[in-house]
């Protein structure tokens, strides 16, 4: 037996309406609780039920492919996005030449957000484990895609990445509203290479934490700390912390002193 529904059946779950730790808007809602069904038992196959009734305005015969169940990129158009988004093409231009090329949304089986979907999971596949190259190629791919988007890196002689500084539009726009308090320490070393992950947060007028920044540094000295905050004060146009946060690192401390003199410096509560 085999049950097919309207795209409109059923309500969306009340629990989902009422978690606190929600950070984004609800998405409007889509779904009108359509009765709409058929039902069919396969061997043999027999029509057992069919229930006519909408109870909204069906799509028109000219918008089925934007219907998210037929939506999508076809081998083609992933050929073709690959194609131009390796000669460097930006993805809001791809889809504008797309869209010249069929004459229109209506020729397209994909939306943008489909389109920038494609292109951000076929970065995500190219980077491979110890590929530098490929993690500094996302990130100008973030760029091409964020205009306040800001990356600083450091390559050491032999070679090899040596620091690594990052801040997206959202981080730095926030900075410049509630950025009087700076947080930060290196105590998070979980990732493969074990190196210090240093995260620049801070906290909202709702009291939420708001992430600034991230860098990757090669270790916990004076030099790598001086470097990543010098990184951090560049994206954020110069403006410096009234107050700086941290895990009372004896070469954070002295970096802070050096960087943002004007700052007053206080220990975690858990360091105390």
């Amino acid at each position: 037996m085999r049950q097919y529904l309207c795209n409109k059946a059923g309500l969306r779950d009340k629990k989902y309406f009422m978690r606190d730790d929600r950070k984004k808007e609800h998405r409007p809602l889509s779904r009108t609780d359509c009765k709409a069904k058929l039902r069919v038992c396969l061997d043999p196959k027999i029509v057992v039920s069919f229930e006519e009734g909408h109870n909204h305005i069906l799509y028109g015969s000219n918008f089925v492919q934007l219907i998210r169940t037929y939506r999508g990129l076809t081998f083609a158009d992933n050929a073709q996005v690959d194609s131009l988004h390796a000669q460097g093409v930006r993805t809001c231009h791809i889809m504008g030449f797309m869209l010249d090329q069929t004459g229109g949304h209506m020729g397209l089986n994909f939306n943008r957000k489909d389109l920038f979907n494609h292109i951000e999971r076929s970065k995500r596949s190219k980077i491979k484990d110890g590929d530098v190259v490929a993690a500094l190629s996302y990130l100008q791919g973030k760029a091409d895609n964020d205009p306040l988007f800001f990356s600083r890196y450091m390559i050491s002689c032999e070679g090899q990445l040596k620091h690594l500084f990052w801040a997206d539009g959202t981080s730095r726009s926030d900075f410049q509203c509630f950025g009087d308090v700076l947080a930060f320490d290196s105590t998070y070393k979980k990732n493969k290479y074990n190196k210090p992950l240093v995260i620049f947060s801070g906290k909202n007028y709702h009291a939420q934490t708001v992430i600034f920044g991230c860098a990757i540094i090669s270790d916990e000295s004076i030099e790598a700390y001086r470097w990543v905050l010098e990184s951090f004060l560049n994206a954020m146009s110069n403006k410096q912390p009234k107050v700086v946060v941290t895990d009372g690192d004896g070469a954070m401390r002295e970096t802070i002193k050096q960087v943002f003199p004007k700052a007053t410096h206080r220990l975690c509560s858990w360091q105390k």
